[in-house]
């Protein structure tokens, strides 16, 4: 079975090691103590044994075996069902890890079931054994530590982030193409921690407005809130994440943008410069056509062209050209082609 940890406590200390859950339901019943079931990745038929002895709800258990919940916190008569997105930051990959964690909890009894890594439950479990005069609060001093845990180690999730985020700053103005990419993957990785953080606040919200009514223990009361504001923090920097990552592709959209029209700029600024060049060739291919026509049409050889007689045919001829190209130059000067 998949129990990572099984203990029955009385006044905060820790009595009973079962071998089985059917013990440590009966150890927990004789002894008038606090059980508290790890589980790892339990089958379905595992959870459903735990629900049958607890007498869980069965819209909570339903949850719980289908897994890939939306954080929550939900009450059924005495037992508080909660779900949270632990997270953690793969330093090697460069990317966040999210989990999946559950904790019903009862008047004599706390049932976590994790389908991730994180979190340290042990870690959890060991701080709480440390301080028994904590773990004497009952049921609703494991859920705060449970909590208080979750939020401690979105810490160094936003500190990955963070690094990540300045990377991109750095990669924005190198010109590097495949930061647009890092970005949107980023982005979702924002997302997903928003969606992970933000309904910690309300379920820690909810939690505090039914101290009074259920006469949770005032010291206990002020470790919620100052989880709360550790959580509120995380929220705020997560939204502040989702807000220089916008930027960021706006300013990329904004440097693309610009070398593109850079490039046009200078594709514009080549064609005018082919275009002069095409203006001068043309402008002297004309000028050179006036005098190949007289001289094509006067060296046609035929017999009857009065000009051929004429003693001043030839300079005529000549004075002709020299005219043509002379008034072709002066135009296309005057249009600024030569």
């Amino acid at each position: 079975m998949g129990i990572v940890d099984n203990a029955v406590y009385v006044d905060g200390r820790r009595t009973a090691n079962p071998s089985s859950l059917d013990e440590t339901f009966e150890t927990m019943r004789e002894r008038h103590g606090l059980a508290w079931v790890g589980l790892y990745r339990p089958s379905e038929a595992e959870i459903r044994a735990v629900a049958e002895e607890l007498s869980l709800h069965h819209l909570a258990v339903d949850d719980a075996i289908a897994a890939h919940q939306r954080p929550k916190l939900e009450r059924y008569d005495d037992n508080l069902f909660v779900v949270l997105r632990p997270a953690r930051y793969l330093d090697a990959e460069e990317r966040v890890e999210f989990g999946e964690l559950h904790v019903f909890v009862g008047p004599d009894f706390v049932v976590t079931v994790r389908h991730a890594e994180s979190p340290d439950v042990g870690a959890v479990r060991r701080r709480l054994e440390s301080t028994p005069e904590l773990l004497r609060l009952g049921p609703e001093a494991i859920l705060y530590a449970v909590l208080d845990q979750v939020v401690d180690e979105y810490a160094p999730v936003v500190a990955g982030l963070q690094n990540d985020i300045d990377e991109i700053e750095d990669q924005l103005f190198s010109g590097d193409p495949a930061v647009s990419r890092r970005i949107y993957e980023l982005s979702r990785e924002v997302i997903a921690f928003q969606r992970a953080t933000h309904p910690v606040v309300g379920i820690l919200q909810s939690l505090e407005r039914g101290s009074e009514k259920y006469g949770v223990d005032i010291e206990l009361q002020r470790n919620l809130r100052d989880v709360l504001d550790h959580s509120l923090r995380l929220a705020e920097q997560a939204d502040s994440f989702r807000v220089l990552l916008q930027n960021a592709l706006m300013v990329q959209a904004t440097l693309v943008a610009q070398h593109q029209n850079e490039e046009m700029r200078r594709l514009s600024e080549t064609s005018l410069a082919q275009g002069e060049e095409v203006k001068k060739i043309s402008s002297w291919a004309a000028i050179l056509f006036a005098p190949t026509l007289v001289g094509t049409i006067y060296g046609m050889n035929f017999e009857r062209m009065p000009e051929l007689g004429w003693g001043f045919g030839y300079p005529a001829a000549v004075a002709a050209m020299v005219a043509m190209g002379f008034a072709l130059y002066l135009i296309f000067k005057r249009h600024k082609w030569l």
